[in-house]
């Protein structure tokens, strides 16, 4: 048996799975199962930013292999295909080299979408959550504005490899710059919800969501690790945004007053649909799933703004909203047969309290200490409570799937 070449083979099929922005118990659950399927036993360890692998062939020395993971995608699309490639290696056993020919293949089919309809995203996403998050059409239209110069400086920024924590910050400054001048002039009544709805594009939805699966299924490291980063790149577009306010102030000399507006839950479905089609297309989601996505977050937003309008607590009304968004995104993903990620992180992400972030920011920039502490722990108290919910959910089914397994056995 080429223990290498299925060793090799292993490797770089997680290698592109964990770069794509799959989660780590699935980078190795599926380098675990290849290997299986050779009847040959592993030894697999992912973290975020490296893993290691090693078997022990029947005759000869251990193998290992180590690589090294550099910054992650975005690339859902990536992420379904490769592991449908996975499951057809563990269902077929190809040679060694017909199943690397099948990964070369999967690489060459990934798609992209152009720049043109990755800004439309961009546009379109800061438009919806500017609407949810309390701003007018004028609102809407100046923060998709502000959007297409997030798109742009992320694009640009990636060029030249910058980290993600300064290239959140050239991103935020100069938009919640320009939301913050256009509120002065009088163009937005609202600049928060233009600045909002800009910065959701920042927030590491995918990222946040993977932390919470991470921790879920018994990779803290991973998780924990994850959810690092995403305090980082928050503290990032809070340092950014508190500088683009305080710049606008020094030379106003007064504050900048928002005023919200108010929508029925009818009209509010309109631009979750526009953000969450927006983010589809920023986390590369092709074809009918896309469309699968949107309808999750939008009946996700009802479901959330229906228990509000019936007096329920708002801790309480994430929890039914992100439960309801974790079950679909399992139910889609075995129905479909895709990953539940891809579900899950569109679906949920008009309840990531990017709102919260920026509320308790903005807080402590004009000194309301006891509003920056209620606010900030509210949003860390939405967070455990949505980490909870996709606890529950991704528990019940992964329970509900062993336990099917047995019975039929």
């Amino acid at each position: 048996m080429e223990y290498s070449k299925l060793l090799d083979l292993a490797t770089d099929l997680g290698y592109h799975l964990a770069m794509s922005g799959a989660e780590t118990f699935r980078v190795e659950e599926s380098i675990s199962r290849i290997l299986k399927a050779y009847d040959i036993d592993a030894e697999v360890f992912v973290i975020p930013n490296c893993m290691h692998i090693s078997i022990e062939p029947v005759i000869g020395r251990p193998l290992t292999r180590m690589r090294r993971i550099a910054n992650h995608g975005n690339d859902l699309d990536a992420v379904e295909r490769f592991s449908g490639l996975s499951r057809r290696i563990c269902s077929e056993h190809p040679a060694p080299e017909i199943a690397e020919k099948w990964l070369e293949e999967t690489k060459a089919q990934k798609k992209t979408y152009p720049l043109a309809l990755y800004l439309t995203g961009d546009f379109f996403g800061a438009f919806g959550f500017a609407m949810l998050f309390g701003g007018s059409v004028a609102d809407a239209f100046f923060s998709g504005i502000c959007g297409l110069m997030v798109g742009l400086i992320n694009k640009f920024m990636e060029s030249l490899d910058a980290n993600q924590f300064f290239r959140t910050i050239a991103a935020a400054y100069p938009m919640a710059l320009l939301a913050y001048i256009l509120g002065a002039a009088g163009l937005t009544p609202n600049p928060d919800a233009v600045t909002i709805g800009g910065l959701m594009l920042l927030v590491p939805g995918l990222l946040f969501t993977n932390s919470m699966r991470d921790i879920i299924f018994g990779d803290t490291n991973s998780g924990v690790n994850r959810f690092v980063q995403v305090l980082l790149i928050a503290v990032a577009i809070s340092l950014g945004t508190a500088a683009a306010w305080n710049t606008v102030y020094f030379f106003l000399k007064e504050p900048i007053v928002s005023v919200p507006s108010q929508y029925s839950i009818i009209m509010e479905c309109i631009p979750c649909m526009l953000a969450c089609l927006g983010f589809s297309i920023l986390f590369n989601i092709h074809g009918y799933g896309g469309l699968l996505c949107v309808l999750g977050g939008i009946l996700t937003w009802v479901i959330y703004r229906g228990y509000l309008q019936l007096g329920g607590n708002d801790l309480m009304a994430y929890f039914w909203a992100t439960l309801f968004s974790s079950v679909y995104a399992e139910s889609m993903a075995r129905i479909r047969k895709y990953p539940a990620i891809s579900y899950l992180v569109v679906s949920i992400f008009p309840l990531i309290p990017g709102a919260g972030v920026y509320y308790t920011m903005h807080h402590a920039v004009v000194g309301n200490m006891s509003k920056f502490a209620s606010e900030g722990f509210h949003t860390a108290a939405v967070a455990g409570v949505m980490a909870l919910s996709i606890l529950l959910a991704s528990t019940s089914f992964r329970l509900w799937a062993v336990w099917k397994h047995r019975y039929r056995k």
